[in-house]
């Protein structure tokens, strides 16, 4: 890690302190895909980071899991292109970081290759972009089908937790809520999915305007504009979709589901309807939710795991999200310890939150921590939070890429008096979801 950067992260005045991305925005005119460029040529790299507004946010119901079933599509193959060869040519011209991600709010294709190869990078987005559907069989659909619902299989319906990890989103949620359903989707509609059904999505939620594509590192400025312009610029406008108007109802008392799974170990999750992403008091969240549950300085280890030894793992989470967020606890129990008992030592340590607020230490201990480690990710040009996803994760919810100081200004804002009133306001025992999973054969 550059030496710089350590030195500014022991400070208290780091957002003050941390230079801006670069960066220039614009629209192509022939068809309205957002363009951002950011120049850096410490190496001869670039990242190429696209992401679309399609999402369970998107879906329609009946529709669940459309948007991680074209994660998977996007890979096999287009008009230009040959079946399951993206991954192939990429690798060839020794790119890394290449995958694929879907959230609640968005999916996203990235990679970094050399900077020779960043027209074949080009060229691959723009062609799964325009020409998706030449190729797109009823074979292709029901083979990638199966994956989904395989995946599915395995990281929720047969994963130690998983079916408890999804109800409690599902308590947390109205069935008509776009969140509900889950990033992955239910099995009944992936089933039910027609080849038309999926040609339908992809031409209104793959469209050039639902689209922001970002180019950061080592490129001509020049060169580039025109590869953009030739590749994505030639594709023929279609209207993107209007923005899905959703109101999330807040939780009008505590839901309480037990859940019997064929695990060893209990385990209790609770979690809290909070603010969306970049609102005021989502910061607070994840510096509580780092003060409650990340590490073995953390309150929830230190008297479950520690003092009581009654837990085998402890954990808190806030999952940002544009339309609320889910602040979460999990606890996972020792052998023959009660979810009861589990459930009220939780409830003891977010009582002392609601009335004593976290000490000095902890929140700067806590918000270096953060801090830290979205810096450390900026340290790279592509993947999980590199330079070129934090330019569109900031442009997708603020509409501006260049937030990197607003960012960080909003953690150093936090004190001990936000954080009280943040888990007095959102972390109550009258307005959460609690799931019990019980142990049974």
């Amino acid at each position: 890690m550059p030496t710089s950067i350590c030195l500014l992260v022991a400070t208290s005045t780091l957002a003050a302190d941390v230079a801006p991305i670069p960066f220039e925005k614009v629209v192509l005119e022939s068809n309205g895909l957002e363009v951002i460029y950011s120049q850096n040529q410490a190496l001869p790299l670039v990242s190429v980071n696209i992401w679309y507004r399609a999402g369970p946010r998107n879906e329609p119901p009946g529709r669940t899991g459309f948007a991680h079933l074209f994660e998977h599509l996007m890979f096999q193959g287009s008009a230009h292109v040959g079946d399951d060869q993206h991954f192939r040519l990429l690798e060839t011209a020794g790119a890394s970081m290449i995958n694929g991600t879907t959230d609640y709010d968005r999916t996203n294709y990235f990679a970094t290759v050399p900077s020779n190869q960043l027209e074949l990078l080009l060229w691959l987005e723009s062609d799964r972009m325009g020409f998706l559907l030449d190729t797109l069989t009823q074979e292709k659909l029901d083979n990638q089908r199966q994956v989904v619902m395989n995946e599915r299989r395995q990281s929720i319906d047969n994963a130690p937790y998983g079916p408890s990890s999804e109800r409690l989103v599902q308590l947390l949620f109205p069935a008509d809520h776009p969140y509900y359903g889950y990033v992955i989707g239910s099995m009944s509609d992936l089933e039910a999915a027609s080849l038309d059904d999926v040609r339908g999505f992809f031409t209104r939620y793959y469209a050039p305007a639902n689209a922001t594509l970002v180019i950061a590192g080592d490129f001509d400025p020049t060169t580039t504009r025109a590869l953009v312009e030739r590749y994505f610029g030639s594709l023929p406008r279609r209207p993107a979709p209007e923005p899905r108007t959703v109101t999330t109802p807040p939780l009008a008392g505590e839901k309480r589901v037990e859940v019997g799974e064929p695990v060893t170990l209990p385990r209790v999750q609770m979690g809290w309807l909070t603010p969306p992403y970049f609102a005021p008091g989502d910061a607070d969240a994840d510096l509580l939710a780092a003060i409650l549950g990340h590490g073995r300085a953390s309150r929830l280890y230190r008297r479950l795991v520690y003092e009581l030894q009654l837990a085998q793992d402890v954990d808190a989470a806030q999952e940002s999200l544009a339309l609320a967020s889910i602040f979460t606890v999990t606890v996972v129990g020792r052998p023959g310890v009660a979810p009861e008992r589990l459930a009220q030592e939780v409830d003891a340590v977010l009582a002392e939150l609601r009335t004593t607020p976290p000490t000095e230490r902890e929140i700067e201990r806590v918000r270096n921590t953060v801090l830290t480690g979205t810096l450390t990710t900026l340290q790279y040009l592509g993947g999980f939070g590199g330079v070129a996803d934090r330019l569109n994760t900031y442009n997708h919810y603020l509409g501006d890429p260049g937030a990197l100081a607003r960012d960080l200004e909003r953690y150093r804002a936090v004190t001990g008096a936000t954080l009280l009133a943040f888990a007095r306001d959102h972390l109550r025992a009258d307005a959460r979801a609690v799931v019990t999973t019980v142990p049974q054969p």
